[in-house]
C-alpha cells in the first residue's frame, strides 16, 4: 500500500511495540480503503498468526486487528485462526532475505476446511521480502485454497 517510512512507520511501530492497539482502527480503515480500489477479490480474510508466546507478550496480534477491520469494512468473513504458527520463529527484522525465507519455511499450517476452494486474502502489517506471506500462502494452498493474495499496510523499499 505505501512505503514503510515516516508517519506510517511510526504508526505501525506504535501498534506493534508500544501496545497502542487503538492504532489498528485507523490503519485498518486505510487498508480497507486501499483494498476497495485494488483488484484483489477474496472470499475470506486471514491474518498472519503470531506465535502464542509473542501474542501473550504483546497482548494481541496486530495482523488480526487489521484483518478484522478490513473484513468488517468489506463485508468479508475474517477467520482469525485459519492459519496456525507451528513454531516460534526469530524476529524477521534482523534477518537478511535468505535467512527470512529459511526462518518462516514450514512455520505455518492450515487445517481449516473453510479455506477449501476459497480466494483468501492474507493480511499483515509490513512486507519486506514477502517470505512470511509466501509461507502463509503455501499453507493455505496446501489446505485447498483456490488462490491466495497478500495485503499489507506497508512495504520496505
Amino acid at each position: 500500500m505505501a512505503l514503510f517510512d515516516g508517519p506510517l512507520r511510526h504508526a505501525i511501530h506504535a501498534l506493534k511495540y508500544r501496545r497502542l492497539a487503538s492504532m489498528a482502527d485507523p490503519l485498518g480503515d486505510a487498508l480497507a480503503a486501499f483494498w476497495a480500489t485494488a483488484d484483489l477479490p477474496a472470499d475470506l480474510v486471514v491474518p498472519v498468526p503470531l506465535h502464542a508466546a509473542r501474542q501473550r507478550e504483546r497482548g494481541y496480534n496486530q495482523a488480526e486487528l487489521l484483518a478484522r477491520r478490513v473484513g468488517r469494512a468489506a463485508g468479508v468473513t475474517m477467520r482469525a485462526h485459519a492459519l496456525k504458527r507451528t513454531r516460534e520463529t526469530a524476529v524477521q527484522m534482523s534477518l537478511n532475505a535468505a535467512d527470512r525465507r529459511a526462518n518462516v519455511s514450514g512455520a505455518f499450517f492450515c487445517e481449516d476446511s473453510a479455506v477449501r476452494g476459497m480466494a483468501v486474502l492474507v493480511i499483515d502489517d509490513v512486507c519486506t521480502t514477502g517470505s512470511t506471506l509466501d509461507a502463509c500462502a503455501r499453507a493455505l494452498l496446501e489446505a485447498g485454497a483456490s488462490v491466495v493474495r497478500g495485503l499489507t499496510l506497508a512495504r520496505t523499499a
